[in-house]
């Protein structure tokens, strides 16, 4: 098995040389030929180092949301319910201890929409003070709280309408995000609005077809158990709905972020996308295509935010007719997905340039069984990263994915890419190998020499 450690310093070694040798073929004098820059392993005073989890994926029994309603129905591609998750609505503080023990300063995770808002126009205060309650936790142990305000999941009376295809959504959800930001902004350390909104444009290009169609089928079914013309979940819709979904998506980032800064002005607010490092192969590559695709109008639409979160776990690489396998010998992860930690340093290098944004990693992991595999690929993956920041990219933090083995959508719990894994009947959570190496790499903010 290749070590993703090796191939990433060979890459960025290469590369220097590359550049090196290009001047000496342009016939520059060879005293004008410069020494590769050292690599400097030191992080910024003040860098973020964190875990995410998402409310759905480890609270549990989140039965106000869309997402239960589509892991219950028949028939559904979800391959088993949620369930209890992580019972992390009881045990988020083991959650907090556990960010803290490992050496982290960070903790991403959302706030549930279907628990705040269960009834349109109703707010529960005990859901809000719930979630205060965790902000003021991560600030007594000494971490920023990462709060993400929509992680997919849309209480079922919105999905019901037809959830980011209604042409009310954006307002809907300005409200929930003025209503959560007034009882919570004052303690948030950065804020997102919504998380990989360009989720849908991601899936329909990696999708099977056959997932495609079972998904349709799912939402149909989901539509007639709520007597509804259009069941829209937040991660999951018809794939004709996907352009009125992405302008109301745009436009509701636009007036959540309005609603936030509302209450409170100076907290700084942006949106995370899903991006590949796209790459481009041979002569007429469809690479730039391929990005208007995936990521338009996204790019445009975040512009002037006060940064951009970036969540990468692959590279994609186009040729002139679509996307080239990944290679034979390639270190896969369970679902068969390359784990190439170079693409962290391509995918967050293109973001900045195309938005002009500072950056946060707000999601970057893989999902292997073999957790000696996740703990080459962090340090392989912050090396890129910080080559990426040494040559000027703006960025503020990394935050892995995930802090524990969750619930992982469609997949339920036999993908696991957490730093802990979790005991299904106990719920006890232990720590990996892996936690260590990214835990010693925060304490000293810096890199293994």
């Amino acid at each position: 098995m290749t070590d993703p450690t090796t191939v990433t310093r060979r890459s960025i070694l290469g590369g220097t040389a590359a550049l090196a040798g290009s001047a000496v073929l342009a016939g520059a004098p060879a005293v004008a030929k410069m020494a590769p820059k050292p690599f400097n392993p030191n992080f910024p005073k003040g860098f973020l180092w964190g875990a995410a989890t998402a409310g759905h994926q480890v609270e549990g029994n989140n039965t106000n949301a869309d997402s239960w309603v589509l892991e219950n129905i028949k028939p559904s591609i979800y391959s088993e319910p949620s369930g209890d998750a992580c019972n992390s609505f009881e045990l988020w503080r083991a959650d907090l201890d556990l960010v803290k023990a490992i050496g982290l300063n960070t903790y991403r995770f959302s706030l549930e929409w279907p628990r705040i808002e269960p009834a349109q126009g109703q707010f529960s205060r005990a859901m809000l003070d719930y979630y205060k309650t965790i902000i003021d936790g991560c600030h007594q142990r000494g971490l920023t709280p990462v709060v993400t305000f929509n992680h997919y999941t849309t209480p079922i009376w919105f999905a019901a309408m037809g959830g980011w295809t209604n042409p009310q959504a954006p307002a809907l959800f300005a409200r929930f995000c003025e209503k959560a930001a007034q009882a919570l902004a004052g303690g948030i350390g950065y804020a997102l609005t919504l998380n990989e909104p360009n989720i849908m444009n991601v899936l329909k290009v990696v999708l099977p077809p056959q997932a495609i169609a079972g998904q349709h089928a799912m939402l149909e079914a989901a539509a007639r158990a709520h007597g509804t013309a259009k069941f829209a979940a937040g991660n999951s819709i018809d794939i004709d709905d996907i352009p009125t979904a992405t302008r109301n998506l745009v436009a509701g980032h636009k007036a959540g972020r309005a609603a936030i800064k509302a209450v409170r002005p100076d907290l700084p607010v942006g949106v995370s996308l899903s991006m590949f490092d796209d790459q481009a192969a041979g002569p007429h590559s469809i690479r730039d295509h391929m990005r208007e695709v995936l990521y338009s109008p996204w790019l445009d639409a975040v512009k002037g935010d006060d940064f951009l979160g970036v969540q990468n776990y692959e590279r994609m690489v186009w040729d002139d007719k679509g996307r080239v396998p990944v290679p034979a010998d390639a270190v896969r992860g369970v679902r068969g997905a390359e784990i190439y930690p170079a693409s962290l340093g391509g995918s967050v290098r293109y973001a900045h340039q195309a938005t002009g944004c500072p950056i946060m990693v707000t999601e970057n992991g893989a999902s292997v069984d073999d957790d000696t595999i996740r703990a080459r690929m962090i340090p392989a993956a912050l090396h890129g990263l910080k080559a990426a920041m040494d040559d000027g990219v703006p960025v503020l933090g990394y935050i892995h994915w995930s802090l524990l083995d969750n619930f992982e959508w469609i997949f339920g719990y036999k993908v696991h890419m957490g730093l802990a894994s979790v005991d299904p009947v106990t719920f006890a959570r232990t720590a990996k190998p892996s936690a260590a190496v990214l835990g010693a790499i925060a304490r000293g903010n810096a890199l293994p020499g």
